[in-house]
């Protein structure tokens, strides 16, 4: 008979919880937008669309816990993942002539960069497995790695650059823990942030919301383009002119929670003053309604994936397993980490939502399937 596995009861119920938790601020977020904003649907859509993507997640995650990950461990899955996601962000780019964003599937829409982050994962602890002991080799780990993972950050970076930043610092954290030598790291920070300079200077909405962080006011810019170019620029998306208001709104919305906040469904800032509330803002929400002992859940849910993801890593029987693990944990808790600079101030905003809890099947989707690979390594580790 073959071994029992163990599932890891910490984490499961802990992701339970998570995606529950996030079902019911995606309800409270945005009834009322529904009913009376632009959408001009029932109160219960937005939940609705999220409890279907909740269902179809789920499935997966169980599926994915009961598949042994070693199967993913072949170079048809490392790079056949990477060539169906850049297919994928191709024909969303042909496609969704807008944003460049979607795909429409008729029972719903799909984000092919949501998609891009467990393809990635997959990929490197493949190459990693393969690679680690010469990790620090340039031209055959660094260079074929990089290959690859700029080859997709900068697809997934025409539409959205937040999701391409988080697969790039994943990455990195990932190898840095597998045995990089910082050194490299050093070296090739100054080329990541210009490359970064160059995909927020492409879009005028990402110039608009660099200087609504930096210099609200102005009093820079105006020194440095006495001729409003830079301004003009910024214009011509068609963007909001006031870059920083939903920021702002999101702080005021935190401040006013308190302690123990104004209670679920109470909220004031939802009611049109902090736009989309229900998706990348919604930790604000969560401030607002649960105040500072909602917040600091969310908190405690993200350290359980952290601490079970990392012990995980660290009793994986293999490499593969380890550096899937890694990978799994680092993508997940590096993408809330970036969604909670931006809606408490601390960096520009993007377009990244808070994993398990925003509104977004594809973000559900990519995220219980990342945990569904964490938790079949757990299971199958001594």
């Amino acid at each position: 008979m073959g071994k029992r596995l163990s599932t890891d009861k910490t984490l499961f119920l802990a992701i339970v919880a998570m995606v529950t938790f996030g079902l019911v601020m995606v309800y409270s977020a945005s009834s009322i937008i529904a009913v009376q904003g632009k959408y001009n649907v029932p109160p219960h859509h937005f939940f609705g669309h999220q409890l279907l993507w909740a269902g179809a997640s789920f499935l997966v995650m169980m599926g994915m816990k009961r598949l042994d990950y070693r199967r993913f461990n072949t170079p048809s899955w490392a790079f056949g993942g990477v060539g169906v996601v850049l297919m994928l962000l191709i024909a969303a780019f042909v496609m969704d002539g807008a944003k460049h964003r979607w795909l429409n599937l008729g029972v719903g829409r799909l984000q092919p960069s949501e998609l891009a982050k467990p393809a990635l994962v997959v990929f490197v602890a493949f190459f990693l497995t393969r690679r680690i002991r010469a990790v620090n080799n340039m031209r055959f780990t660094l260079g074929g790695c990089g290959l690859v993972l700029g080859t997709l950050a900068l697809a997934v970076s025409v539409a959205d650059l937040g999701t391409a930043v988080v697969l790039v610092a994943a990455t990195a954290v990932t190898f840095f823990v597998a045995g990089l030598d910082l050194k490299y790291l050093v070296k090739v920070a100054p080329v990541a942030a210009l490359l970064l300079l160059a995909g927020i200077a492409a879009k005028p909405y990402r110039v608009g919301r660099m200087i609504a962080m930096l210099d609200p006011e102005h009093r820079v810019l105006k020194q440095v383009d006495p001729n409003d170019w830079i301004l003009t620029y910024v214009r011509s998306s068609g963007a909001p002119p006031d870059a920083a208001w939903q920021g702002q709104q999101a702080k005021i919305a935190l401040g006013s929670g308190g302690w123990f906040g104004l209670g679920l469904m109470d909220g004031k800032q939802k009611l049109f003053y902090l736009p989309e509330p229900h998706t990348d803002f919604i930790y604000a929400v969560i401030g607002e309604e649960l105040g500072l002992l909602g917040t600091a859940a969310v908190l405690v849910g993200f350290f359980v994936v952290l601490w079970r993801g990392y012990r995980t890593f660290l009793v994986a029987p293999d490499d593969f397993g380890r550096y899937l693990a890694l990978g799994v944990t680092t993508m997940i808790v590096w993408q809330a980490l970036f969604n909670l600079t931006v809606v408490t101030g601390l960096g520009p905003t993007k377009g990244i939502p808070l994993p398990m809890i925003s509104y977004g099947g594809s973000s559900l989707l990519a995220t219980l399937f990342l945990v569904g690979l964490l938790l079949s390594v757990s299971e199958r580790s001594n």
